[in-house]
């Protein structure tokens, strides 16, 4: 074997005894920990976040440096598909005027939250989810899985759980798309019921005045839905509980949150509203 690749045979051995270098030895440990911040957020993360992950544990790693390794060891975050967005407005329902206006950095827990539906095909059929989010931590606060798409079983619960884990005690803008769902009279009258809450909505066909929640569909359905193929509804339900409440809501990193949780984001905005 020496002969072939013409070096001696004592180099060789001098080679087989060579502890590997301290710059080998970080690289290999580097990876290792690129390899295992990949594998927690399961292929979900791109170079940006797994840089201030490993940062977050003490790991000065620059985001080019982990780019080029991912290149290397073929690791690659999941791609970003486009969706198709469809909200039933042909309808008679009063549309109120939009006072969000897209303004989505609010400062504050409870003072907007804004809302979507979006469908998940299963081979049982279709699901749809319902999200309410607080725009002051980008929270799902509240959501629901139903058969149909009729208010009862879309909105009114995912408001109902919203308002239960995050009670209105202040004005209150609550912002959707003009789906009929939304523009309802049962719906209408239940937030009616209570005099803080502002209703607000989208102007016709703009998606960009809900960005956030049209944003984190476009998110769970990359990160969750595309990447499985549901046989039934209870199946997709359970995959659906696992992200928000498990990954979205306490683990995932957000660009708008300065790379935080929703959790950790909103437990520090409290504890700034205290000390101020």
């Amino acid at each position: 074997m020496c002969a072939v690749f013409k070096v001696s045979r004592g180099g060789f051995y001098t080679w087989l005894k060579r502890t590997p270098s301290r710059r080998s030895t970080e690289n290999q440990m580097l990876e290792q920990e690129i390899r295992k911040a990949f594998q927690e957020s399961k292929g979900r993360y791109g170079s940006p976040r797994i840089t201030k992950a490993l940062n977050q544990k003490r790991i000065k790693v620059s985001r080019p440096q982990v780019a080029r390794i991912m290149k290397r060891i073929h690791l690659r975050s999941i791609v970003k598909k486009k969706f198709k967005v469809t909200t039933d407005s042909n309808h008679k329902f009063t549309v109120p005027e939009n006072k969000l206006d897209r303004n989505f950095k609010t400062g504050i827990l409870g003072a907007v939250w804004v809302s979507d539906i979006t469908y998940i095909r299963t081979k049982q059929g279709w699901l749809y989810l319902t999200t309410v989010i607080d725009l002051g931590d980008r929270k799902v606060i509240g959501w629901a899985l139903s058969a149909t798409m009729k208010a009862i079983d879309t909105v009114i619960p995912a408001f109902s759980m919203a308002q239960k884990n995050r009670p209105i005690t202040q004005e209150l803008i609550f912002h959707s798309d003009q789906g009929i769902q939304y523009a309802c009279n049962e719906f209408r009258s239940l937030l009616e019921r209570n005099p803080l809450i502002i209703r607000s909505m989208s102007r016709k066909g703009n998606r960009w005045d809900n960005a956030v929640a049209e944003s984190s569909f476009k998110t769970l359905k990359a990160e969750c839905i595309y990447r499985n193929k549901f046989v039934d509804k209870h199946q997709a339900a359970i995959v659906v509980f696992e992200y928000i409440e498990l990954w979205y809501n306490r683990k995932r990193m957000h660009s708008a949150l300065g790379f935080m949780s929703p959790e950790e984001f909103g437990r520090k905005l409290n504890e700034q509203n205290i000390a101020a």
